[in-house]
């Protein structure tokens, strides 16, 4: 948070800010709090802090930090905030890890007023009660120094950095003389876009202007006509003084404020708006600009001076004019806009006579644009049914854009322009109404704009039994271990390690291209960058260059092909990370490029798959097709995901100077993988090798593989120099190298009776796994496991296909295939359902499995609980009220439907890449003062392992939690262990765990029998007996393997699964059919979790994963060019879901009484199971496409390709406007994006 006193207002302000777009020259005169600042373990928390915490709303934590300074600063600002003035707080907050229901949806939370929703209190997981009040007296003053200083008269700063000079002119004219002296110069308020450009895009800009303190440029003024705007008002500002005009003015004058408000409303996050100035926005002249097309609109007036002053009048409107603003993106929050616009329309006086129009449009062109053409035309006119269907005509031919135009997107851009315009027809129509019949009353939704409802939410679990005792923790809810150290920024994450003195920094040589030869290396350049230390390649590598996780057919460093985008084919090391990146950038390579193979179909075509194929087959479907009624055939494409973990790859190497040894400080889910790999690169047995992990901000699978692929380079280069060296992978370079979830595509053929009853099915997966085969193998093997989900198929067949294509490596993602494979299976269902006329939900409990059932891999299912899931699933959904509900909804509402569907889930549990893989071991030491230290293989990543873990541990030896600390992940303590993976860890630490404890119990057994009413403290203490001490050995390794696993392909005989987890989930959600937009109203889940060993981290750990899922099916989207470049890297093209796409009402209940006997104390794990459950919001959406598709007059199956998003829901809901815009012809042209 930033605090200073600012002359223009005559205050103190308090504002958040993104840290890493804040040059620190543009702080001087502020105070600057961090989240250290407000609070600590070791003294006090800040309510905020306590609260985040203590409500369980931290996980991995590693954005805890942002969330709660965002938290402060809107509390700073006002102690009383409403729900509004939250949710705008917390725009911008992006969820990979987060439980964050129970944190947000807490109304007034800083208070100590209880709430109820559906008669469950909220609070069920802890108790608000306890949390310290807020004391806004009790706040750090601002120093009275810097309040000195601020009224004093402005002078001018000065910077000189190592390439860049940074001046803040003290007036006007000094700006523009040195302006006139540098012309080349930017101009920084926010360094919203400069400091994208230079840190993401190589920009150099060797002199920096910061005006943002002079006073011309800071000034607001209220004219007769409009509100001036000087150029360095920040759109917070701009914001507030807009909001006090709409309340003061009368209504018909403030149409344009309440647009610019409306665009504000969606303009990225807070803490850019708290910065970012209106100059800027102007001058930047983005194409996608949400405020350019207003002020164009609008007919704004831009004051500019060279050696005068830049300014922005923001003008009223007069009676009979109307105007309204539009914006369309990926994300509703904090995203850029797909299309922007903005309407105005002046009548003659007291008729619907078109005097004035004017429409000008972002993201149709490079600049912002006026349709001209089509405002020409319409002037004069009669506001009627005929200039709107002119108008859409009219659009259609002057809107245009080449089917290869930046962004893609085109025919969606298209109908976009004509769908806006069609509301705000709707909107002037019903505001005519004096002269003009009202708007149609199933059109009328049509025109509102986005109404956010302040989610809710209720989280039930099953009480642990009475009498248990208090300190036996298993069942209960407490707190994850590190949350109070999250919500204060002292947990310790990898790059936190201070540095060493002798410490060096590693920036990666990436290719550019697809699939090609290198032919040189010019490293010139490069080399005279200052602090540069080495430059390394394949040569310099002593052991092995070959490496991978399953088989070793990949490279350390490429060595004289590439290929991938992002093949690493060197590294650069020098003094600071600035300086080795600003070097590997420099780096020149020419290549001799080769045609790569980028899509599934590009594989397909040229035959370009890994080896072994895989098939799974039951029964005989040829037989099965001949009973059914009726077949269909159809394939859905899923895309793939990038883990967007929120702490990126980062490895600190530190030689020991001795037999090769090395210790590895490593952010990653598999020490024994990175250790092995580590040990073959640099040539030494893997004993020389020490790994460790504290913990990991976010992992998801993306750290079980692909992070060796940074701490293998980060290896050899230590080794080299006999230096400790470190690499913090900054987002796109991560995005870039690391791959994600691996795209499939699904083909089937699906026999079916008229009852719904699915007796045949054939179904081909292809995936594109990449550069590498990684552990695609085991990824297709799972999706062929779960092509069936809870479907009872008598005759079924699967086949599996791995492509080979020129992208980096796919690799694990939480699901690990299961997601892709079911999610084809609920298409075929909804297709039977469709073609049927039969309710899907029927379709679905029609082919459920029962108790008993086999798999078609032949698989038991015992302890089989899909239909208590779904039964109670449909209760506390109320879903048949809820369907009747939609049901009459969509008759009233022409353009926005609604859609409801229930997904059921089931999910095997095992870490099925390998045999080798279900092991696990753990050490447990004993101290004679009584405290435990807890050592296990499992890694923490934010899914409350090592939490889970001390509840065991404590269970089991009958102490406090209190008394057992896990300090970290280390191969020094539990050599061999499993990846932390698969949702198994509990299951299999858990029980190494137990048998530990087991032993040091019978160890002390002994002793309790001899001394019963002894503490803990004196039976672990050496014991007299006879006057012969006695001394019992304090430290037991434990060891488990799961029993019985196995599975042959080739005889389609084994268990591949330990147990099954299920769970079911309803989903309702709103469409607006003109702009592809949906909102997630509610969501219901079942989960069957067993007995759960904290409800709390498990509750937190299905929020999370099922609000992964919607990102997967409805928002994150992968775009890659045909040349195989990755082109959504980074936040600004790639969005996962944020604060506004949780659902606004959303349950989450643990089944009860249902104990699973095969994993440590009845639990079942929970780490993946619940991702596939947002499946439940893409079938809703599809449901409710399907009733704006009656509306055309199409029925039947159709294809809807994952992820749902607002281009495809748009381009499926066809209407006469999407007729208008007809997709150019494949083939025609190249696109600037493909699907993979």
């Amino acid at each position: 948070m930033v605090s200073r006193f600012s002359s223009h207002q005559d205050r103190i302000i308090h504002f958040a800010v993104n840290a890493c777009l804040a040059p620190l020259c543009s702080l001087h005169h502020s105070a600057v709090t961090t989240v250290e600042g407000i609070g600590s373990v070791a003294s006090k928390l800040h309510p905020v802090q306590e609260r985040i915490a203590r409500a369980h709303g931290s996980q991995c934590g590693f954005c805890t930090p942002g969330i709660v300074m965002s938290m402060y600063a809107l509390l700073r600002n006002n102690p009383q905030p409403s729900l509004l003035d939250i949710e705008e707080a917390f725009q911008g907050e992006v969820l990979r890890s987060y439980q964050s229901k129970t944190f947000v949806c807490s109304p007034c939370w800083w208070q100590k007023e209880t709430y109820m929703e559906s008669g469950w209190p909220y609070f069920l997981l802890y108790n608000p009660s306890e949390f310290m009040p807020l004391d806004p007296t009790q706040e750090i003053i601002f120093p009275i120094e810097l309040l000195g200083l601020s009224k004093k008269p402005l002078k001018q700063l000065c910077f000189q950095g190592e390439r860049v000079l940074w001046i803040q002119p003290s007036s006007l004219t000094e700006l523009l003389d040195f302006k006139t002296q540098y012309p080349e110069a930017r101009l920084v308020v926010g360094n919203t876009e400069v400091g994208i450009e230079m840190k993401f895009k190589n920009l150099l800009y060797p002199v920096i202007l910061a005006p943002a303190f002079i006073p011309e440029l800071n000034t607001v003024q209220r004219t007769a006509d409009g509100i001036l705007f000087g150029a360095a008002c920040t759109l917070t500002r701009l914001g507030m003084v807009l909001r006090d005009a709409v309340q003061e003015l009368p209504t018909y004058q403030t149409e344009v404020f309440r647009a610019v408000l409306e665009q504000l409303r969606w303009f990225a996050g807070q803490q850019v708006r708290n910065v970012a100035a209106i100059g800027g926005n102007i001058v930047t002249a983005s194409p996608i600009s949400d405020l350019n097309p207003v002020f164009l609109a609008a007919g704004c007036k831009l004051t500019l001076a060279s050696k005068g002053s830049l300014s922005v009048k923001s003008l009223v409107v007069l009676q009979g004019q109307y105007f309204s603003a539009f914006k369309q993106s990926q994300r509703r929050e904090d995203d850029i806009a797909t299309v922007t616009c903005a309407m105005n329309v002046a009548f003659e006086e007291n008729t619907n006579s078109v005097r004035n129009l004017r429409l000008s449009y972002g993201g149709m062109a490079p600049t912002t644009v006026l349709a001209k053409e089509t405002c020409k035309r319409l002037t004069g006119r009669k506001w009627s049914d005929e200039l709107l269907q002119d108008a859409c005509s009219l659009l259609a031919k002057e809107m245009t854009l080449d089917p290869s135009a930046p962004g893609g997107m085109v025919t969606y851009r298209r109908t976009l322009t004509i769908s806006l315009f069609f509301k705000f027809y709707l909107i002037v129509q019903h505001k005519l109404g004096f002269v003009l019949e009202d708007v149609r009353p199933d059109y009328a939704s049509a025109a509102e704009l986005f109404h956010s409802v302040f989610p809710c939410s209720t989280q039930l679990f099953q009480e642990v039994p009475p009498g248990q005792n208090k300190d036996d923790v298993v069942g209960r809810p407490i707190m994850h271990l590190s949350a109070l150290k999250q919500a204060t920024g002292e947990a310790v994450y990898c790059d936190d390690i201070p540095c060493y003195d002798n410490e060096l920094h590693l920036a990666l040589v990436t290719s550019t291209k697809a699939h090609a030869f290198i032919e040189n290396i010019d490293t010139k350049e490069a080399m005279c960058v200052p602090g540069v230390v080495a430059f390394l390649t394949a040569k310099d590598i002593p052991g092995s260059n070959r490496t991978g996780p399953a088989v070793y057919d990949e490279t350390v460093l490429a060595e004289d092909m590439v290929t991938c985008v992002g093949h690493i084919i060197a590294a650069i090391v020098a003094d600071t990370q600035a300086h080795a990146q600003r070097a590997a950038k420099a780096v020149k390579i020419t290549y001799k490029e080769l045609k790569p193979v980028v899509t599934i179909q590009e594989a397909i075509s040229c035959k370009s798959f890994y080896q072994p194929t895989r098939k799974i087959e039951q029964g005989n479907i040829e037989e099965g097709f001949k009973k059914a009624d009726h077949i269909l055939e159809g394939e859905m494409h899923i895309g793939g995901q990038e883990h967007f973990y929120l702490e990126t790859n980062c490895t600190l190497a530190v030689p020991r100077g001795e037999d090769g040894e090395m210790e590895m400080f490593v952010s990653t889910q598999s020490t024994s993988k990175t250790q092995m790999l580590v040990a073959k690169a640099l040539g030494v047995p893997a004993n020389r090798i020490v790994c460790r992990v504290k913990r990991m901000g976010g992992g998801f699978g993306g750290k079980e593989c692909r992070s060796t692929i940074l701490s293998t380079v980060v290896a050899v280069a230590a080794q080299k120099l006999k230096k400790p060296v470190r690499c913090m992978l900054d987002r796109d370079e991560d995005m870039l190298v690391t791959g994600g979830r691996h795209p499939f595509l699904g083909r089937y053929k699906v026999g079916f009776m008229k009852t719904g009853r699915i007796v045949s099915l054939e179904v081909t997966y292809y995936s594109n796994a990449g550069n590498s085969a990684d552990l695609s193998l085991s990824i297709l093997e799972r999706a062929l496991f779960h092509m069936e989900n809870c479907y009872n198929i008598p005759h079924i067949r699967g086949m599996g296909y791995m492509c080979k294509t020129n992208l980096p490596s796919n690799t694990a993602f939480r699901g690990f295939g299961g997601p892709q494979g079911m999610m084809v299976a609920e298409s075929w269902m909804g297709d039977v359902a469709l073609h049927c006329g039969l309710p899907v939900e029927q379709v679905r409990r029609l082919n459920m499995y029962k108790q008993g059932d086999r798999t078609p891999f032949t698989q038991r299912l015992e302890q089989f609980t899909i239909d208590r899931c779904w039964e109670e699933c449909l209760s506390i959904s109320q879903y048949n009220q809820r369907r009747k509900a939609i049901e009459q909804f969509n008759r009233q509402h022409r353009w926005k439907k609604r859609g409801i569907a229930v997904i059921p889930t089931k999910f095997g549990i095992t870490l099925t890449s390998n045999l080798y893989s279900i092991q696990a071991g753990a050490l447990v030491h004993v101290y004679i003062d009584g405290s435990v230290l807890l050592t296990h293989g499992g890694t923490e990543m934010g899914q409350g392992l090592h939490t889970k873990m001390v509840q065991v541990a404590s269970k089991v030896l009958g102490i406090p939690c209190s008394k057992i600390h896990i300090s970290e992940t280390s191969t020094s303590t539990v050599p061999n262990t499993s990846p932390t993976a698969a949702s198994a860890s509990s299951d299999l630490n858990g029980m190494a765990i137990y048998d530990a404890c087991q032993t040091l119990n019978q160890r002390l057994q002994p002793y309790k029998t001899k001394n019963p009413k002894g503490t803990w403290e004196d039976w672990v203490r050496t014991s007299p007996v006879n006057d012969t001490p006695e001394i019992v050995n304090l430290s037991a390794n434990g060891f488990y393997k799961t029993p019985d696993m196995g599975y042959d392909f080739e005889t389609n005989e084994g268990k591949p699964f330990n147990y099954f987890s299920y769970g079911v989930a309803c989903s309702e959600v709103e469409v607006d059919c003109l702009t592809g937009d949906h909102k997630n109203l509610h969501t219901s889940i079942v989960m069957d979790v067993g007995n759960s060993l904290n409800p709390a981290i498990d509750i937190g750990q299905v929020e999370g994963a099922f609000m992964q899922g919607v990102g997967l099916f409805t928002l994150e989207e992968l775009l890659y060019s045909p040349e195989g470049v990755l082109l959504t890297r980074g936040p600004g093209m790639y969005k996962i879901p944020a604060f506004g796409d949780i659902p606004t009402e959303l349950n989450v209940s643990l089944l009860r009484d249902a104990p699973n006997e095969k994993a440590i104390f009845s639990s079942k794990a929970v780490g993946e199971p619940p991702l596939f459950l947002a499946a439940s919001v893409f079938y809703a959406i599809k449901d409710a496409i399907t009733a704006a598709r009656a509306e055309s007059g199409l029925r039947g199956p159709f294809r809807l390709d994952s992820p749902a998003t607002p281009e495809r829901i748009r381009n499926a809901c066809e209407d006469s406007f999407t007729k208008l815009c007809p997709p150019a012809e494949a083939g025609t042209y190249k696109p600037w994006a493909v699907q993979v």
